[in-house]
């Protein structure tokens, strides 16, 4: 029994010998999480409100916004090698900080949008294969699953704090007020004053990273080793870097896409992407659709960030652990089908007419939900408890399948491959984001309008049944998609 206890703690504690760049990496993924959470739930409302575009103007930028993000992050995937893992790291920091800048100060559309927005895009997406990159490098393998396993919960800690915040600045600022700024003496709106903030939240991290960050810092088996870091483009400046690096990862993406379409797996791995698609347009309508529907339906400051951006992660931090460890013997394709009918079905809830859930809002049930957790006075709203289910059994749902997803794409990649399959595994963002971004704007104008008669029910009737696409496709033709999983191993963590 002590044993057993003192190897439980060993395995939390095997980070003890981890170089300091490890917990920078840490700092810097849970501040600029918290950015760029801030920044997803608060960009749909910020157009809308602040710069005056359509539901369907503002969605479309978004999809723009967010696609480029998932695009970039894939031509970048190598920037490490090419100029550096420090030197990654400051100039995404600094391009989030500067395009940061721009748009919590200013409303002129043409200065917002492309200088601000969709710069910041290029920025975000360095974030992500850098950090990526720098846990693998200050971890050894015996420290590496749990060093992975911390970055995956930082991320949904970090998304966890920007919904806090989300809520707590709506709801004290006021849904459509506006804030002083001290010593500039500017007056801004609710969503500037958001945007603010991830502004601010941005600098420690890039104070962080020029601190503390050591170049050439590797950690081995046999312990720490720090040596010359010499970057492939050393020689010459950073723009110069980029324009080499895109062209390289270019002509690497066309050489992997010929080679892989030559593949039997391939196709199965293609059709197996496409259905995941379905189920995780959800997750980008929670970030762009959900925000505008529930605060159309619950009123102006309504806490739609405890709702999805707070009750999600924290599901997802405390059950992915515990239903990692009992399924290690389970195969990723189970996992995955279990997983998304799972996440799939409670959509459908919010097609439901309120009224259905109103003997439940009117219960002990309404009342832990809305006046206990999300502190709402008076009668309940019956979406309260629909649109709590809905992210509560969705929840439990991900913490099945997402964290699989890459290891079904070990599992399925031919030997010496696995790289390349890695990287087209981002494909589901990529159209996923693309699709929600035009489709969220038009479903929002013809279902759910600022002003007029509404259909929300429609509008989560469609985004179920595409979601259901997942699940159904994935069972019914489990003899096309399921791969032959001899072993297993450790599955890389999810990433949003």
């Amino acid at each position: 029994m002590k044993r057993t206890i003192n190897t439980f703690i060993g395995r939390f504690t095997v980070l003890r010998g981890a170089p300091r760049e490890l917990w920078v990496i840490y700092v810097a993924k849970l501040l600029e999480i918290i950015s760029y959470g801030l920044m997803s739930m608060t960009v749909t409302l910020w157009l809308s409100s602040d710069l005056g575009l359509t539901d369907t103007a503002a969605g479309d930028t978004v999809a723009i916004w967010s696609t480029l993000i998932t695009l970039v992050t894939l031509l970048v995937g190598s920037l490490v090698d090419s100029i550096g893992i420090r030197r990654s790291f400051l100039l995404g920091f600094i391009v989030c900080l500067l395009t940061r800048g721009i748009i919590f100060s200013t409303t002129i559309k043409w200065l917002a949008i492309p200088f601000g927005l969709m710069v910041m895009a290029v920025g975000e997406a360095m974030m992500v294969p850098v950090m990526t990159a720098g846990v693998k490098k200050y971890s050894n393998v015996k420290q590496r699953s749990m060093a992975f396993s911390m970055y995956y919960v930082l991320m949904n800690v970090g998304f966890l704090l920007a919904g806090l915040i989300f809520d707590e600045l709506r709801s004290t600022l006021g849904e459509y007020g506006s804030y002083s700024v001290p010593i500039l003496n500017w007056t801004i709106s609710t969503y500037r004053t958001i945007f603010l903030v991830g502004f601010l939240v941005t600098i420690p991290g890039l104070l962080f990273t020029w601190l503390f960050l050591r170049p050439g810092v590797t950690m081995t088996e046999g312990g720490l080793k720090i040596e010359s870091e010499k970057p492939r483009y050393a020689d010459v400046n950073v723009l110069v870097a980029m324009y080499r690096l895109v062209t390289e990862t270019a002509r690497d993406t066309i050489r992997i896409f010929v080679s892989v379409w030559k593949e039997k797996n391939f196709y199965k791995f293609l059709l197996f992407l496409t259905l995941v698609v379905f189920i995780r347009l959800v997750f980008y309508h929670m970030h762009f659709t959900f925000p505008k529907y529930g605060i159309r339906e619950l009123g102006e400051g309504a806490p739609v960030g405890r709702l999805w951006s707070v009750l999600n992660p924290g599901i997802i931090i405390l059950l992915v652990p515990i239903i990692g460890a009992l399924s290690q013997k389970i195969t990723s394709y189970t996992m995955i089908a279990v997983g998304t009918t799972l996440a799939a079905a409670p959509v459908f809830l919010l097609a439901m007419p309120p009224e259905w859930f109103q003997p439940l809002a009117d219960g002990w049930l309404g009342s832990f939900i809305a006046h206990t957790w999300l502190g709402v006075e008076g009668a309940v709203n019956p979406l309260y408890v629909s649109i709590t289910l809905f992210v509560v059994i969705f929840s439990v749902g991900e913490a099945f399948w997402s964290p699989r997803l890459y290891e079904y794409t070990a599992s399925i990649a031919p030997k010496g491959k696995v790289g390349s399959y890695m990287a087209l595994s981002l494909l589901p963002y990529f159209v996923a984001k693309l699709g929600v971004g035009f489709m969220s704007g038009r479903l929002l104008e013809a279902f759910c309008p600022a002003t007029g008669p509404r259909n929300s029910q429609a509008l989560w009737l469609i985004i179920a049944c595409m979601a259901a696409i997942c699940p159904i496709g994935i069972i019914s033709l489990r003899k096309y998609v399921r791969s032959e999983e001899e072993g297993r191993g450790g599955s890389a963590p999810a990433t949003s």
